[in-house]
């Protein structure tokens, strides 16, 4: 099996120092740097799709444009690659996502993919209009994504559940093919989501036994009912010719690191409700030391950035090896991003992707289309 990767696509904003943001913390003043304009993300996607990246993530909240609209945009600006648009069901009935859904597959020829994210702040989700404590917002994304499920596969539906009712629920033309969910959590309620309704579970960059440990309690809910999922990691990558070059840029990035603005953005996400977001914080604990908490593997990106704040570091080879390590634990796809995102595309699509191609472990998805050379055309 050829492993998947994603590339990302930043509608908040691009630059050659990390743009932070996301959990409920606004983007950093460094996202105007490359604004996030049709023009400059479709640069990306272009880029990502000719190196082998099946799709790209665009995310949503606050602090980003709007991810439906803007790939609705940057799709007619591409051919082949994918786009996983992340949304909140808490902000869209079931039947009209389960009807953009549709008219998105039709339009682009299949190339949508949905990215569930229930929404792990209740202050930024009360902002939209969202009432609901955290748990209840994951008993009600199962509902949704019950629903659109039954609509995509033609049924009518009638539910009147604890927080969503429909009568009568049908679409005139269902989705072909049928979009797959991804979805990402780390407490109880989101693992009971994810093993009932969703087709790829995604992890953020943890250690990898931390990583083997959520795989596990995945698969054992999935297979009481009966299912099966693939799993998938989200991460930022620094990858160069060497592991010297790759160091220097990380440490580079870090300089850039306002002292203010890490400790403003670390008191906003420590008040996250999201596991996971905890999870993130406890890899660095908020400073600047012991960064490097599995080999090539760096928690520094989390100290300004929400979300996935880790990321690969090495030479191709050791980030090639990394991505090995993961993939014998059971990860099959790969969502990854760095700054600025035109560069680093390049970067990993020449210098990574031919070296687990050589191991058997990728193949560029578009068969017609040989691997990349491994060289890289900018300099460090």
């Amino acid at each position: 099996m050829s492993l998947t990767f994603h590339w990302f696509l930043p509608t908040n904003g691009d630059s050659r120092h990390v743009v932070g943001g996301g959990h409920g913390t606004p983007a950093t003043a460094s996202g105007r740097d490359r604004p996030p304009t049709v023009a400059y993300l479709s640069q990306i996607a272009r880029a990502a799709e000719d190196l082998g990246f099946v799709g790209a993530l665009t995310p949503t909240g606050a602090w980003c444009e709007d991810a439906w609209l803007t790939t609705a945009m940057v799709s007619q600006q591409t051919e082949r690659l994918k786009f996983l648009v992340a949304f909140r069901p808490g902000f869209v009935s079931p039947t009209l996502a389960a009807q953009m859904a549709s008219t998105f597959q039709r339009q682009t020829g299949g190339r949508l993919l949905l990215n569930v994210v229930t929404g792990g702040e209740s202050h930024e989700q009360r902002a939209y209009g969202d009432f609901l404590d955290k748990d209840a917002r994951y008993r009600r994304t199962g509902e949704f994504l019950q629903i659109v499920r039954e609509l995509w596969e033609g049924k009518t539906v009638d539910l009147a559940g604890e927080h969503l009712q429909v009568e009568d629920a049908r679409l005139a033309r269902v989705p072909d093919p049928v979009p797959e969910v991804y979805f990402g959590g780390s407490s109880p309620v989101a693992g009971e989501v994810a093993a009932r309704h969703v087709d790829v579970y995604l992890t953020w960059g943890e250690p990898p036994a931390q990583v083997a440990e959520k795989i596990a309690w995945i698969r054992g809910l999935a297979a009481q009912q009966g299912r099966t999922l693939r799993f998938g990691i989200r991460l930022h990558v620094i990858t160069r010719d060497t592991s010297e070059q790759a160091w220097a840029e990380a440490h580079r990035l870090l300089d850039g690191f306002d002292p203010e603005t890490v400790k403003s953005v670390q008191a906003g996400l420590a008040r996250s409700e999201s596991e996971g977001q905890q999870r993130m914080l406890a890899l660095h604990g908020g400073g600047r030391d012991g960064l490097e908490i599995h080999p090539n593997l760096w928690a520094g990106i989390g100290l300004v950035r929400g979300g996935a704040g880790t990321a690969l570091v090495g030479s191709h080879e050791e980030v090639a090896e990394r991505i090995a390590e993961y993939h014998r634990l059971g990860i099959d796809e790969f969502v990854l991003s760095g700054y600025p995102h035109l560069e680093e595309a390049y970067w990993f699509g020449e210098g990574v992707l031919p070296r687990l191609a050589a191991q058997g472990l990728w193949r560029h998805p578009f068969a017609k289309q040989a691997a990349p050379a491994a060289q890289v055309p900018f300099a460090s």
